[in-house]
This record gives structure tokens, sequence and C-alpha cells, in this order.
């Protein structure tokens, strides 16, 4: 059974990650926790640092986020087919956003986090929304990240870019290789390049361990060159049938140039693309 973690504000974004996450786990028998966290910050009467009381709270915020919670819920009866290996709860809590997430993730166990993206619509904005963002370089959970376009469709092609530089321990690595198990997917490890040149010793060791992991699954190696790492994903992505990106999140080299920079010309996997960060957990 898997557990798994749905931050919504009830957003068009975040019902388009929800109903992603159902597609998703369709055939798994899943626990789906509908969470709404509102901030502490929310509450401050007046910008002074004390709380609203608790009655207020609770009749300001609470209730009509339990109101919103259950909304989704038909939501999902309506639209979707019963399905006897889903269960659905909602969470309403107030507090701090990434501090209550982690919280969640180790009282239940959770194994995957589905949050929704919001695309650039202009060029200074950033890519990933700052919740998304926080939650996938501060929380130790795998998270899928859903853009605003995505739209489920099954999988046949996952690109798992690596610069080859870091050793893995190969537990991170166990969601990707459940996911190309139950989908028949197809891993392909894309190494990009700012320009030519050969891998070092290190580097074709963590090269072969992967190569060994993955052997028995429908794998293949790529090599890009480009000054641009986020537009050589974009050229293989367009080149490809790619459904989703997987990368791990202690590579924060190729992490950081590929989700979080604020150009968007011509990336468009950003908004339709689902991006798997997985972790390593402590």
């Amino acid at each position: 059974m898997k557990n798994i973690l749905l931050p919504t504000d009830f957003s068009e974004n975040s019902w388009n990650a929800i109903k992603y996450a159902i597609d998703f786990f369709g055939t798994e028998v899943c626990n789906f926790y509908l969470l709404h966290i509102n901030r502490f910050d929310n509450f401050m009467l007046n910008d002074m640092p004390h709380m609203a009381p608790e009655k207020t709270i609770e009749d300001v915020y609470i209730k009509p986020t339990k109101l919103e919670l259950r909304k989704i819920l038909r939501q999902i009866n309506e639209q979707f087919l019963p399905n006897k290996k889903h269960r659905f709860y909602t969470v309403s809590e107030y507090g701090f956003f990434i501090e209550s997430i982690r919280k969640h993730v180790e009282d239940k166990s959770i194994d995957y986090i589905v949050m929704g993206t919001k695309g650039a619509s202009g060029l200074k904005k950033i890519i990933i929304g700052s919740n998304t963002g926080d939650v996938i370089t501060k929380v130790k959970c795998t998270t899928l990240a859903v853009p605003e376009n995505a739209q489920f469709i099954k999988l046949k092609e996952i690109a798992f870019p690596t610069d080859f530089s870091l050793t893995y321990n190969l537990q991170v690595l166990q969601p990707i290789l459940n996911i190309l198990e139950t989908s028949k997917s197809k891993l392909r490890i894309l190494h990009i390049s700012k320009k030519k040149a050969d891998l070092n010793n290190d580097q074709h060791k963590n090269k072969e361990l992967l190569d060994d992991y993955f052997s028995h699954l429908k794998c293949s190696f790529h090599f890009l060159t480009n000054k641009k790492i986020e537009d050589a994903i974009q050229c293989f992505v367009e080149s490809r049938d790619i459904n989703m990106i997987c990368m791990v999140a202690k590579n924060l080299n190729y992490f950081q140039q590929i989700l979080f920079h604020s150009k968007v010309e011509a990336i468009s996997y950003h908004t339709e693309i689902p991006f798997l960060v997985l972790h390593e957990k402590n």
C-alpha cells in the first residue's frame, strides 16, 4: 500500500495534480491524504506578533477549509469511476507550511508527495511555484511535481538527467524502479555536458552502477553537448516521447539549472512534463 500526500490550495493547478495522482496510481492500493495548510502568518492581528483567538481561527479559516476539502471529494466522486483500491482522507490544519508537510510525511509514512506547479506567464516570474519549490528542496520525500498543462497518459519514456558525478544510494532509486516496472516504460539516462569531454574514472563507475541497477529493464544512455542544460533537456523531450523527467535532489548542479531559472523561452517541459524528484533519506 502507498501513502500519497496531496497538498492543495484549492486552485485549478492543485486540482490538476490531484487528478494526475489518481490516474497515475490507478492500479495501486493507495491512501490519499488531501491536505490544506492555513499558514500561521494568515492569523496575525494587524501585523502584530500575536495570534488571533482560536475560535476566530476555527470560524474564519478551518471550517471553510473543511468545506472546500469536502467539495474536492465530491469532485473526485463525480469525475472518477469508483476504485476499491483508493481511499481518501481530508486534513486541515494551520501552521508553518514546510514544518506541517514534514510532520505529515513522518506521521503518515508518506511515500509520495504530489503537487501542482504553475509555469511562468512572463520571463520575470519564477517557474516553480514557491510552495512546490520549497517542498522539493526541503522535504526529504519523493515528490511528483505536476505542471499546470500536464495530462496523464500512459508512461512510455522517462528521462533521467545526470552528470554521473555523484554516487547514489541505490535505495533512493527504488521509486523510479517501481514506476518503470509497473508502467513497462523505458528509461533514458541523459548526460549533458557544456563542452565535449570524456567521462573521468568516477563518472564511469557511477554510469556502470546505473547500468547494472537498471539492466533488467528497457534502459539506454544518451549524451548531449549544450551550453544550456535546460535547452538540451527541451531538445531531448521534443525529439522523443518523454512523459516524465526524474532526478535525484542532491545533484544540485543539474537540479537548479533544470528547474530553477527564470527564463522560459521555448522551455515547454516546465508546463507539460511531470517532474519526479527523488531524495536520499537520513
